[in-house]
């Protein structure tokens, strides 16, 4: 019977799936259909691999062509199954052995011409298909080395020629060899830049150190955003596990650069402040990541804070508990990492003029209300350290340079190391100083819990082995609502 199958798999947020590819060949009149739940892209592949099968020279079926995407029930998106789509239809017609299709997994892209052009998600295929015992992936070679760290062996193939001509076995692809090194990440920026704002960078080093999240707040010119775009360069690299966590949310995105399969520093996301509450928090037909789960283990910058809609704001309130963002459907749920350190930057009021005093503000007690109420207590709650930033001084201008990223991120590796250890305890005199601080501040249980672990972080940075009352003071003074307040 003229039928044959090829494997591949697609994603269910960042889970990969099989999918058995199957081509059936029929003496009726000539026709291609492509069935299986299939989204447009995967329809539209009839157009790509019929050129590309003409392109490389090779016979297309003269008979009624169905092509089924098992199983059924499971929602395909992307133009990836190009591949297995026409080496799947060239088995079926007998022009490849069947038999060699079954120990190789396949994903690409057909160009109209036969060349392979590489697609997202490469890496989570590649783990899919070590899970289902297949050594060798067929792969564009720029997926090569993405597919290299899920431990199989990708083989580079640049046109669907040579793919058959492997399948044949007249010749095998050039290997693939991994290079010496890769790219160098780019450079980011240095808090060397920084003049000033002594206060503020105290607090992004306290951020760095124990993962905290961070709202900077000030009249407009005054570095908040300067101060937060420097926040990457403090914090340690990725941990291997990590990495490869990383990676994967990326590479599923379509995001990683060919010189650099692997990502070792902590992602940076910092979304225009008009992104729609999925392209934050993730969703669409078939749910796709959102900026909340690219900067997982890394830092999501909203600049500008009050300017993004509020449900896309009240959105992240689950993900800054939980570390996931879980997106239902009624065709499934699907579950994604976004474990993030939340960097916000805000003005004091609509017109900017609050805090500064080199200028008047002319909002009035209804506009700075409302204002004010483009934030939620709840979402406000979340921020572990709440900091204004004033406008500097001349001389602080005009001074020299300022303490550069990398003693800083010395000292906050070092308080990171203590963190994991053996954290500092906190004494009997700074529990007491927390809890008279429960009792006179509108500090809430998240609140308590939050003071607590600035201050454990503020111990570590000092070196301590026990939490001071000194270091609650300081944590306390992160949380103080003046500095919001509308009155």
């Amino acid at each position: 019977m003229p039928l044959a199958r090829a494997v591949t798999h697609t994603l269910v947020g960042l889970e990969p799936r099989r999918v058995e590819v199957e081509a059936h060949l029929q003496d009726q009149v000539p026709a291609f259909t492509i069935v299986g739940l299939v989204d447009r892209a995967c329809q539209e592949a009839k157009e790509r691999v019929r050129s590309g099968i003409a392109s490389a020279e090779l016979e297309w079926p003269g008979r009624r062509i169905i092509v089924n995407l098992a199983p059924a029930a499971l929602r395909k998106e992307g133009s990836a199954f190009d591949l297995p789509i026409a080496l799947a239809i060239l088995a079926a017609s007998r022009q490849i052995p069947a038999d060699a299709l079954a120990c190789h997994a396949m994903t690409g892209e057909l160009a109209l011409d036969g060349r392979l052009r590489p697609v997202g998600g490469v890496l989570a295929v590649a783990e899919g298909a070590r899970q289902a015992g297949l050594a060798r992936l067929l792969c564009p070679p720029e997926s090569c080395a993405e597919a290299a760290l899920a431990g199989v062996e990708p083989l580079p193939i640049r046109h669907l020629a040579e793919a058959v001509a492997y399948l044949r076995g007249e010749r095998d692809p050039p290997p693939y060899v991994p290079g010496n090194g890769h790219l160098p990440a780019p450079p980011v920026p240095d808090l060397a830049d920084v003049r000033g704002q002594e206060r503020a960078r105290r607090a992004l080093e306290l951020a760095a150190a124990g993962g905290h999240n961070l709202l900077l707040a000030g009249p407009p010119g005054t570095g908040k955003t300067m101060l937060a775009r420097r926040l990457p360069g403090i914090l340690p690299t990725l941990s291997d596990s990590e990495a490869m966590e990383v990676t994967r949310i990326h590479s599923v995105a379509g995001l990683l650069h060919p010189g650099r399969p692997l990502i070792t520093v902590p992602p940076f996301r910092a979304p225009h402040h008009s992104a729609s509450m999925p392209a934050i928090v993730g969703g669409g037909p078939g749910p796709r990541p959102g900026e909340a789960t690219l900067a997982h283990r890394g830092v999501l910058l909203l600049d500008e804070l009050p300017e993004f809609p509020r449900p896309a704001l009240e959105a992240l309130r689950q993900p800054l508990e939980d570390g996931l963002v879980s997106i239902a459907r009624v065709s499934g749920q699907a579950i994604f990492p976004a474990r993030f350190q939340l960097i916000g930057t805000m003005n004091l009021c609509g017109c900017g003029g609050r805090g500064d005093p080199a200028a008047a503000c002319s909002c009035s007690p209804q506009r700075l209300a409302s204002f004010r109420d483009k934030l939620s207590k709840a979402l406000l709650d979340r921020f572990d350290l709440v900091v204004t930033v004033p406008r500097p001084r001349a001389n602080e201008l005009a001074a020299g340079a300022s303490e550069a990223s990398g003693p800083v991120a010395e000292r906050v590796q070092a308080a990171r190391q203590r963190l994991a250890g053996d954290p500092p305890r906190r004494k009997e005199t700074a529990s007491e100083l927390l809890d008279r601080a429960v009792e006179r501040l509108p500090l809430s249980g998240r609140g308590r819990a939050r003071v607590a672990r600035v201050s454990r972080t503020i111990a570590a940075l000092a070196g301590s082995d026990e939490v001071l009352p000194e270091h609650v003071a300081e944590a306390l003074a992160y949380r103080s609502p003046r500095e919001l307040s509308v009155t």
